[in-house]
């Protein structure tokens, strides 16, 4: 008789729709560790903007990957699939489940079919890309890839330059869309997978997005952000909720309807803060694209903690 296979269990979903929470309840649920697929809560000095588990949360549930790099650091997914392997591996010798947690489609799709084998970058190349987006910003490289890779243009982070200069790059390399790649046979891992994800109506889901944002800024993220000015060139920082905040304070000369000298006005962090709200809008939406091609995902609505776990008994018989 052979022996009975671990088990992944992931926890997706967007932006904002409380996959912490839910991720928590489920791990204390099963006698289990939690691995985080959150690019963005990798990194020790980026705390407010990215919505990481609170002390005391932590303190509930082993977390792995989690404050795991300085924004200084150089970080893919390559890098994550190999991190987050090893760490499951490391679970399943006194677990038999582990939990994976996250929004980015990308990585979460590393740990469960493998990642694609796309050709190594070319350096000449690579800093032609670089040095367009220096100079051009990255609206001239999203208009590039579009005409490349009409379909990766629809799924990639718009904002993020280094995949749009990864998609840009191979194809130009290769003659093939970089969308091309993504679509080998996925590999079978010595470990079953269940995915469950959670959503709810637009509406709802638009205004945790805003409740979140207006409670980073209560909390302090541009104090956190200014913190960081000296790291702003780093690929981990351009990201929404840190980009916008470095836009409104490197703004010069200040707004002329700023309240005092040198002070930014109150106007223009308005703006910022809508511009937050309005790149995690689009950021979501491409999040949903990604996980809606899944079949294999079970969808929930956010407060259905209970007919989670009961679906997650039934299939872990």
């Amino acid at each position: 008789m052979s022996e009975k296979l671990k088990t992944l269990i992931v926890i997706l979903g967007p932006t904002a729709i409380g996959k912490t929470t839910i991720a928590i309840d489920i791990a204390q649920c099963f006698n289990s560790e939690i691995i985080s697929a959150d690019a963005r809560q990798f990194y020790r000095e980026m705390n407010i903007g990215t919505a990481k588990p609170s002390a005391e949360e932590l303190k509930k549930v082993k977390h792995h990957l989690i404050n795991s790099l300085s924004v200084k650091e150089d970080y893919d997914v390559s890098r994550f699939e190999k991190d987050a392997l090893h760490h499951i591996e490391s679970i399943f010798a006194d677990h038999d489940i582990a939990i994976l947690v996250g929004g980015s489609g990308l990585y979460i799709n590393a740990v469960c079919n493998g990642l694609d084998q796309l050709p190594p970058s070319e350096s000449e190349l690579r800093l032609e890309l670089q040095k367009t987006f220096n100079e051009k910003g990255i609206e001239a490289l999203q208009k590039q890839l579009k005409v490349l890779d009409p379909e990766y243009h629809s799924q990639v982070d718009l904002h993020n330059p280094h995949r749009v200069i990864r998609g840009i790059e191979v194809c130009l390399l290769t003659g093939k869309k970089y969308s091309s790649y993504r679509t080998k046979e996925k590999i079978t891992r010595p470990f079953k997978i269940i995915k469950a994800g959670i959503n709810t109506s637009r509406d709802k889901l638009y205004e945790r997005i805003n409740a979140r944002v207006d409670e980073m800024i209560a909390n302090g993220l541009v104090d956190e952000v200014k913190s960081l000015l000296p790291y702003r060139n780093y690929n981990s920082l351009n990201t929404v909720g840190y980009k916008e905040i470095f836009e409104y304070l490197e703004a010069s000369p200040p707004n002329p309807l700023s309240q005092g000298a040198g002070e930014h006005s109150e106007v223009s962090m308005k703006y910022a803060i809508d511009k937050i709200k309005q790149n995690t809008r689009n950021y979501v939406k491409r999040q949903l694209t990604w996980f809606k091609r899944d079949e294999e995902i079970q969808w929930f609505e956010l407060n259905q903690k209970e007919e989670i776990v009961h679906w997650l008994n039934g299939s872990l018989v």
